[in-house]
């Protein structure tokens, strides 16, 4: 969420779904909307996922902050809430080189009952001098009943215009985490950013999804850093 010259997705933690090698700046903080719909949309259940999400820095280079993540499936499948505490630790950084390292660790508790869990990640990103970013690395669970523990991160952002960027992110996995997300991101008068991009299951993208249940989706969010 640092804003970068000449880095039109940047100002943000997140690229969509991954974690960004960026924090936000001592004394500053971020506010966030995520708005996720199920498409296409099922016969049955059709979710939809409204998250803001608060930033702050806290230190040089260490961010924390929370997610709350209230999802409400369709035709009287009900409502529950995520709750999503998260810290971010930028370790390397080297302007010249185009390097940086962060790594973080978030939280999942849920409100209906389901177990706690966790996840614990590191990316690196590389900045080239053409102006893309690649960010990669690696995420574990913690406490999760999924088969899959863990995969890896990649992503990709590389400006349109000084303003527009085409971003891209992926999650490896069978898991709660596991989506691939193209899009474009804006920046946004007054510190503003917004990102439209389509959520991608990892199942989908494997071919071992339920042919009767597609949990792909329109993934659309406003961020603003202040003051």
């Amino acid at each position: 969420m640092a804003v970068v010259a000449a880095q039109p997705a940047a100002a943000q933690s997140t690229i969509f779904n991954i974690p960004s090698t960026d924090t936000v700046a001592p004394k500053k903080g971020y506010f966030e909307f995520d708005y996720l719909v199920q498409l296409p949309k099922p016969d049955a259940g059709q979710f939809q996922i409204f998250a803001p999400r608060f930033i702050v820095g806290v230190a040089p280079n260490l961010e924390a902050g929370v997610n709350v993540a209230i999802s409400h499936y369709g035709d009287d499948g009900g409502n529950y809430t995520t709750y999503q505490p998260n810290f971010k630790y930028k370790f390397y950084s080297n302007d010249d080189k185009g390097l940086a390292a962060s790594a973080g660790l978030i939280g999942y508790f849920a409100d209906n009952d389901a177990d706690s869990f966790g996840q614990i990640y590191g990316v690196v990103s590389k900045k080239i001098k053409q102006g893309a970013r690649f960010t990669f690395g690696g995420y574990g669970a913690l406490s999760s009943e999924s088969d899959d523990k863990g995969g890896v991160i990649l992503g990709y952002e590389q400006p349109l215009t000084s303003k527009v960027s085409f971003v891209a992110d992926f999650l490896s996995g069978k898991n709660f985490w596991g989506y691939f997300t193209p899009g474009i991101s804006a920046v946004l008068p007054h510190n503003g950013l917004l990102n439209i991009g389509y959520a991608i299951g990892y199942n989908e993208l494997t071919g071992d999804g339920d042919p009767d249940y597609k949990n792909n989706a329109l993934f659309v969010y406003y961020g603003i850093t202040f003051p």
